[in-house]
């Protein structure tokens, strides 16, 4: 397993639909991609909910998973995320991502009926018996309909050699406080909720996944470097900066507000695929407003003061 101290940024790539049919925009996506490598994210992340990878049918999802590696080129670690309702064609998915060269992939569990401990186990098994790339267990009870507990991550990663790391996007920092103790700190894990970053790195959350470098890398990448360079306030006083946008990320759908943002940006992602669908305009403007403060905020290098309130209100 050749990706051994994945740590930093992790950029998740919105997976851009041309407007006049409705498919994968690949050359969109290289230039997208290209854009966060060049920014300085540390690692790029297609194909998890940011890229809509559940409204992709197989072929479309090859042609994301190929045309990502492509245009990475080598450069940043590329983590590929697998999620499928069979154990099947998560298997076949995570084969053809080692193929293709992703540096390990990300696996989140899916379901329509409740699975229990057993199966989600039997799951991580045959995915990870089927590759040698290293796993990263992914937890997004919120998306996956699936829960899985700090016992049980910590569970997974002593039982498979090849389960490396964990993404909690849980939203719940305990719970990294609890894999730091269960594993004596050994197990590195990475935050996937936004609003949660400065806590999940002060709990010492390895790197953070996340789409939010989409439309603002230069706030995310100061709050990572001030957090390593151990200034605290540095730290928050950027957190609270970029707060609002994080907050509405989330709150709006990661796929629809990314697109938004981009589009704002001048860059052209298409829509969400349906069922999702844009943002109305009162959101759009909303957004707008939020970027805008950010953008002038990041021009005068922070106004909101030292004491961590926002610059903008949270919205």
């Amino acid at each position: 397993m050749a990706l051994t101290d994945l740590q930093g940024i992790i950029a998740y790539p919105v997976t851009p639909f041309d407007r006049e049919h409705g498919l994968v925009d690949t050359t969109a996506l290289a230039a997208l991609v290209d854009r966060l490598v060049a920014s300085g994210c540390h690692a790029i992340a297609p194909l998890g909910s940011t890229g809509e990878s559940a409204y992709l049918d197989d072929e479309e999802w090859r042609t994301v998973a190929r045309a990502s590696l492509e245009a990475v080129g080598g450069r940043v670690p590329v983590v590929v995320g697998i999620s499928d309702l069979t154990t099947e064609g998560a298997v076949r998915r995570a084969r053809f991502a080692e193929r293709a060269g992703a540096s390990a992939v990300m696996v989140l569990p899916v379901s329509y009926w409740k699975l229990g401990e057993r199966e989600i186990s039997e799951h991580y098994a045959r995915i990870c018996a089927a590759v040698g790339v290293p796993v990263m267990v992914y937890n997004n009870p919120a998306t996956s309909g699936t829960d899985l507990s700090p016992e049980f991550l910590v569970g997974l990663w002593e039982k498979f050699e090849n389960v490396t790391m964990v993404k909690e996007s849980s939203g719940d920092v305990q719970r990294m406080h609890r894999i730091v103790q269960l594993s004596d700190g050994a197990l590195p894990f990475y935050n996937g909720s936004n609003p949660l970053a400065l806590e999940a790195f002060a709990a010492g959350a390895a790197g953070w996944c996340t789409a939010a470098p989409c439309l603002a890398p230069g706030p995310v990448l100061q709050l990572y470097r001030a957090v390593r360079s151990g200034d605290l306030a540095a730290a928050r006083e950027v957190f609270y900066r970029q707060l609002p946008l994080l907050q509405f990320v989330l709150a709006g759908g990661l796929p629809a507000t990314v697109k938004a943002g981009l589009a704002l940006r001048g860059f052209d992602a298409g829509d969400p695929r349906r069922p999702l669908l844009p943002l109305e305009a009162r959101q759009t403007r909303r957004l707008a407003e939020i970027m805008e403060s950010l953008q002038a905020a990041e021009a005068v290098g922070s106004p909101q003061g030292r004491g961590g309130a926002p610059a903008v209100p949270a919205g």
